[in-house]
């Protein structure tokens, strides 16, 4: 069998290169989806394609290996790097096992048709099939990968519509939130059923925030420390975990699908706790929410890290009334605890926080202090008044613009805005770590 006709085709009266300047890269896909666990997998694809190869004397200089989707265009980073590879010269061929493995999405298809356009994708091999810049053989490409296409949206359709099907029957078409377990029988498809293990815990979750008044962050306490909850799959629950179990209508017997569509549907499934309970819970939910959207500005918040956690720095304020009738606001500095519920950082006020920041200013070098255009040119223009009145050398002129930008560093500390603190520490190239109540550089 001659090399032209290894793969079933006759030879392309285009084909002008001889096969010895023809550099094939051996590309293997096999896709996550489901439809398509029972393609041959990338081993036995490269196996059959090599072998292929040594019979016909293919040039493969590399061989690419992906697992991923090729229904989106552009998201696969291997078939992304080919395709640059090509454009560059370092290939000019592609060997694979079927057209669909190169493309299920006009944009992918199109980069390869727009490559043969330019004469620098000579050839595509597959397992039967060979294309080169012919327009028939073009055709036939975008046919085959159209169709391949075509598969996939019709294949949407159809599990949207089942999924449609299956919600109006009050079925929950996905995995079974905590304190429900998912049916595996197949003659049960897409039943839940109560897990009788946390079902009771999630029922005191509700009574307690909706009742008893706890807050979130007191229920993740006490399912971490006192009861140490997990979830089916051995995880502890977060924080964040407790609002969104909160927050699902599904444990009251209802639910929307898609989320945020308005569709509502009453499930098979038992309900876990009242709507009365539910609605509850909501209402306590909305005035949490209420209270937290006044957000107020701070110089130093964001800017700084708990050295003890990683977690963002916050702040919080504090009034107090005086016997002269007038009011001391406080504003303090703490670990956000983001990373850490626990962490034992402490709070400090901010006029403490800024003897620390003033401490830091003569530590930096004007390099570290990197301050921006504006502000640079502001200290350089006074600096530069300075030295012609001084009339200094330029040695001292250098260490004279460093004092004159840790100086106005220190002044924005001292009476500058909010937005002026937030803009000068920005500047700074280090990150600042807050520690024992004091401030360092991180090395």
């Amino acid at each position: 069998m001659t090399e032209a006709t290894a793969f079933g085709l006759a030879p392309s009266t285009t084909m002008a290169v001889p096969v010895a300047q023809i550099k094939y890269c051996l590309y293997a896909r096999k896709s996550t989806e489901q439809e398509e666990k029972q393609i041959l997998s990338i081993d036995s694809q490269i196996k059959e394609m090599l072998q292929a190869a040594q019979r016909d004397g293919l040039n493969i200089v590399e061989i690419r290996r992906e697992s991923h989707s090729a229904k989106a265009s552009g998201q696969r980073p291997v078939f992304n790097e080919l395709v640059t590879d090509i454009r560059s010269g370092k290939f000019n061929a592609i060997l694979t096992w079927a057209p669909d493995r190169l493309s299920r999405n006009a944009g992918d298809l199109g980069s390869l048709v727009d490559l043969m356009d330019q004469k620098l994708l000579l050839e595509i091999r597959t397992n039967g099939q060979r294309f080169s810049n012919n327009p028939n053989e073009k055709f036939l490409l975008m046919i085959l990968c159209s169709q391949a296409k075509l598969e996939n949206d019709n294949k949407s359709i159809n599990v949207k519509r089942g999924m449609r099907a299956r919600v109006e029957m009050g079925l929950w078409p996905g995995c079974a939130p905590t304190g429900y377990l998912n049916e595996k029988r197949s003659d049960r498809k897409c039943q839940v059923m109560v897990d009788i293990v946390r079902a009771p815990v999630v029922k005191q979750i509700f009574q307690k925030f909706g009742d008893d008044g706890w807050s979130g962050l007191k229920i993740y306490r006490w399912l971490k420390d006192d009861i140490k909850f997990t979830t089916k799959n051995g995880k502890r629950f977060m924080l964040s975990n407790v609002y969104l179990l909160l927050r699902n209508p599904f444990y009251s017997g209802v639910y929307e699908y898609p989320r945020a569509s308005g569709n509502w549907y009453t499930g098979k499934h038992d309900p876990i706790i009242s709507k009365e309970l539910y609605q509850k819970v909501q209402a306590k939910l909305g005035q949490d929410k209420e209270h937290k959207t006044y957000t107020k500005e701070f110089a130093f918040t964001k800017l700084i890290a708990c050295g003890l956690c990683g977690s963002g720095v916050s702040a919080c304020e504090k009034f107090k009334p005086l016997k002269d009738g007038t009011i001391n606001r406080y504003v303090y500095y703490g670990c956000g605890k983001k990373k850490d519920l626990d962490c034992k950082a402490g709070y400090v006020r901010e006029e403490l926080l800024i003897e620390e920041l003033l401490k830091i200013m003569d530590q930096v070098t004007l390099d570290e202090l990197n301050l921006k255009a504006k502000i640079k040119q502001e200290v350089e223009r006074y600096s530069e008044f300075r030295n012609d009145v001084l009339q200094l050398d330029p040695e001292q002129q250098k260490k004279q613009l460093e004092i004159e930008s840790k100086n106005y560093a220190k002044y924005i500390l001292r009476k500058g805005s909010v937005a002026e603190k937030r803009d000068l520490l920005s500047c700074l190239r280090s990150k600042l770590i807050f520690k024992d109540k004091k401030l360092e550089l991180a090395s």
